[in-house]
């Protein structure tokens, strides 16, 4: 029998559906929540840090600043943090950024002798009007709220650093986070810990909030001063709650020349997936100069709000690493050569 009070609330229902979808807030959609990714193998050890907080109901904020602390604190991790490789003059230089579900970001460039920038990075957002504190400056922000000042070249990158003297050819490694050094014979070669690169972590808490972080020492034997996209918000990172969150990886100067995280996000925005925002950003860099390209690397890995996430880089080689609920695995990203 008809019943049209049955008949009116479900065309309501259906009708709200309909809105809701229209406006990329479906409420019929699983979200994939809380869910941590981040950027190459090692992130799966800073994944299972930010997991701790994540599965208690923590919030993304938290859980992204704890999970990069892991590679930062890593000697053995050559280009993130505490055994970073140095500038050329022989100076680990820092740079990181953080940013929540609400637009609030804090940065560091050039910080020296601290181990964790991602936390000094949050205590500019939190504590300071401004957003990036560098050199210095940063250094005097760090001290005088309870950062202690620590020698950060290890003695491994240091014999690194003065076997490149000998030669002192700047010449950035394609996937140099795959490769590892050894010092008996001063050379690099496939697999192991050894020297990384950037690590770039997107977090989707319990709440539905986003927040990320990207923490990194740059390019090893870089010209002193020189601050890659890594602490540049729009560029190594950006959040934004109503649509997703990006990050990236490699060579800094070409993701800064596209703003490439705040472009993967704006792809999302036009309805492209988390991995063809990212194919999108990359063919961007590739057209710009179609040669060039062949003889550099750049990595975007994005998560959009509903925590489907995705990746996409110029050459083979690049990982992610994913946590949640489901699964705990690490995935090679698609490439456009």
């Amino acid at each position: 029998m008809f019943n049209r009070r049955k008949f009116v609330g479900s065309s309501l229902l259906a009708s709200t559906g309909l809105f809701l979808r229209a406006s990329g807030k479906s409420s019929f959609s699983v979200v994939n929540k809380p869910i941590v990714i981040s950027t190459w193998d090692f992130g799966k050890a800073a994944n299972a840090a930010a997991w701790e907080i994540l599965k208690r109901q923590g919030k993304a904020l938290d859980a992204v600043e704890a999970g990069v602390k892991i590679p930062e604190a890593d000697p053995n991790n050559h280009s993130v943090g505490y055994g970073g490789l140095p500038d050329r003059d022989g100076h680990v230089t820092l740079d990181a950024c953080i940013m929540d579900e609400n637009g609030n970001c804090g940065s560091v460039m050039c910080l020296e002798n601290i181990v964790h920038p991602i936390s000094v990075a949050r205590l500019i957002m939190e504590k300071t009007p401004h957003i990036v504190l560098a050199g210095d400056g940063a250094l005097q922000f760090a001290l005088a709220n309870g950062f202690k000042k620590e020698k950060l070249l290890t003695a491994e990158s240091e014999l690194m650093w003065k076997e490149w003297l000998r030669k002192s050819k700047y010449e950035p490694v394609i996937n140099i986070e795959n490769r590892n050094y050894h010092a008996e014979d001063k050379s690099m070669s496939p697999g192991g810990p050894g020297n990384h690169d950037t690590i770039g972590m997107l977090a989707l808490d319990s709440a539905g909030n986003l927040s990320g972080a990207c923490t990194t020492s740059g390019m090893a034997y870089k010209m002193h001063g020189r601050v890659g996209d890594s602490p540049i918000i729009g560029a190594g990172l950006f959040v934004d709650n109503e649509i997703g969150s990006a990050t990236s990886t490699g060579v800094g100067e070409e993701v800064i020349r596209i703003v490439g995280s705040h472009l993967v996000v704006e792809n999302m925005r036009q309805g492209l997936s988390p991995r063809d925002a990212c194919r999108k950003a990359v063919e961007r860099i590739v057209k710009r100069d179609p040669g060039k390209a062949k003889d550099l690397q750049v990595g975007f890995l994005a998560m959009k709000i509903d925590g489907s996430f995705g990746a996409f880089c110029i050459q083979k080689g690049f990982t992610y690493a994913v946590r949640s609920d489901a699964e705990e695995k690490i995935y090679e990203s698609e490439s456009w050569f």
